[in-house]
């Protein structure tokens, strides 16, 4: 089975993404303070099956270049990754609406 790793800009993508989430609910008159981590929890459980059915997202430039879409809510996210012989490499997440990856 090949090992999970997410670069430094997939981390740091989490890490926006998540914030985004926190002010967005900071400036909502019915904020749901569960939101950021649940959406960051459907993003980790997505990834870690990664590993164990790692073609399972759709071919990007090459069969080895996959995004993984993942549901949450009315949309959700889009992990951009590359598939290795001994790991799987998390280069990027973004929110399906932002129009690429940073």
């Amino acid at each position: 089975m090949r090992i999970l790793r997410l670069t430094q800009v997939a981390k740091d993508d989490l890490d926006r993404l998540f914030d985004f989430i926190v002010k967005r609910e900071l400036n909502s008159s019915t904020p749901n303070w569960d939101l950021p981590e649940q959406a960051l929890s459907a993003v980790r459980l997505a990834l870690e099956m990664l590993p164990g059915n790692p073609f399972a997202g759709r071919k990007i430039s090459t069969p080895f270049v996959r995004e993984l879409i993942i549901s949450f809510g009315k949309t959700g996210y889009v992990a951009l990754y590359e598939v290795g012989a001994n790991e799987i490499t998390v280069s990027a997440v973004r929110h399906q609406l932002e129009s690429d990856y940073h």
